[in-house]
């Protein structure tokens, strides 16, 4: 039987199955508390609001929901005497040596704290995180995004982001401190065409859920992916509404019901890829990360050279996003407008129906309301020894 506390922090990185996980671990935290193992969520972005809140990170005004809710989280698992706790989002990869410094201490001295990083080669991140950015109201080209995270200084809003949630040694340096190596955990993200089901085996074996019993009934498999013409779309269609439209309103309009629900279900479209004209770039870069990570006697789960440029990329074929025919981008608008009309037609009866139950109680409250006075009348009468008697003979004529 375990004893003692150990608390698996997933730090990130983004677009690497992070969805997926604490999508499984959510839908199944009551069935894991009773086989010890603790995922303390009231709600299924309770540890993003956690993270928000111990990086004091602004969020289109979610971060108003945060305050608290990192101390918070931090006094549930110190009430663990004995158990796994598991604490997951991918945004603390971005914290700075001194939060992350705040986050391990308030997790309890006498925790044993591993540390959790999932990550996937840059030829895939690069992209991913120019098309999340998209999806989050930005209006910046491919061309753009890529010289931004190409500076040197690192100074702008783009370039500062993407490093500090993706480069991979700063953020084991900023996130290990004074924990053995052996418990530091890397799970890499298996190449393209592996068995779907890959991944989540690799979390299992890291977050020691091999031998539990989890329902994957219902589990969304995660955050979905845009081809190349409707990211351009989408961009598009951001240098219109964005200006216009509060974050509160994108977020379900735009990114859920457009990119998610609409865009990324044509499956078909070329797939965004890294530009040949950085390709040199990234290779030397994650070169050089493989090399480091690799004398730090860190626990690997798949294996460093997945996070090398795979050999073959400079073959394929690069379709360029800021110069996409407007043929192919005009299809996938044509797909959206379908959506839109299928949409505002299911909203359409779903109106009426709900103007009809609207009548239906309507009605309802008339008629108990004309009760009302007879109802008064009749407990009067009741009250009254004379009034008992009009009411019984009242009665007897009405059988």
């Amino acid at each position: 039987m375990e004893t003692g506390r150990r608390v698996l922090l997933h730090v990130g990185t983004p677009k690497t199955g992070t969805s997926y996980l604490q999508d499984v671990l959510f839908h199944n935290r009551e069935s894991l508390a009773g086989q010890g193992v603790h995922y303390f969520a009231d709600r299924f972005d309770a540890h993003f609001l956690a993270a928000l809140d111990l990086m004091d990170l602004p969020w289109g005004g979610i971060e108003e929901e945060a305050t608290g809710a990192w101390d918070t989280l931090a006094e549930q698992v110190r009430s663990v005497e004995n158990g796994t706790v598991i604490i997951s989002h991918e945004i603390l990869a971005s914290a700075s040596w001194q939060q992350a410094k705040h986050a391990l201490d308030s997790l309890g001295g006498d925790s044993e704290i591993h540390i959790m990083l999932s990550a996937r080669d840059l030829a895939r991140q690069i992209p991913a995180e120019w098309q999340e950015n998209v999806k989050h109201r930005s209006v910046v080209t491919y061309a753009e995004f890529l010289e931004e995270i190409r500076d040197p200084a690192r100074e702008g809003r783009i370039g500062s982001w993407f490093w500090g949630v993706q480069e991979l040694p700063d953020i084991l340096d900023r996130w290990t401190q004074g924990i053995a190596p052996e418990r530091v955990h890397l799970i890499t993200v298996p190449p393209p065409g592996s068995s779907s089901s890959l991944l989540w085996e690799r979390f299992s074996t890291a977050f020691g859920l091999d031998d539990l019993t989890i329902d994957f009934d219902g589990i969304d498999r995660g955050n979905p992916s845009l081809g190349v013409p409707e990211a351009a779309l989408l961009r598009e269609v951001n240098l219109a509404v964005v200006p216009v439209l509060e974050p509160a309103d994108y977020r379900p309009f735009v990114r859920e019901f457009l990119a998610h629900r609409t865009l990324a279900k044509r499956r078909d479209s070329a797939r965004l890829a890294l530009s040949p004209s950085i390709l040199p770039w990234v290779e030397s870069l994650s070169e050089s990360w493989v090399k480091a990570l690799s004398g730090r006697g860190y626990d690997v789960v798949g294996g460093l050279e997945e996070l090398l440029v795979p050999a073959d990329l400079a073959d394929k074929p690069f379709i360029d996003p800021d110069t996409i025919s407007s043929r192919e981008v005009l299809d996938a608008g044509v797909a959206t407008i379908d959506a839109l009309l299928q949409e505002a037609i299911r909203l359409r009866k779903s109106e009426a129906r709900l103007e009809d139950e609207v009548g239906e109680l309507r009605a309802e409250l008339e008629h108990t309301r004309s009760l009302v006075p007879k109802q008064r009348a009749r407990e009067g009468l009741e009250r009254r020894w004379w009034g008992r008697a009009v009411l019984k003979v009242y009665r007897l004529v009405r059988r």
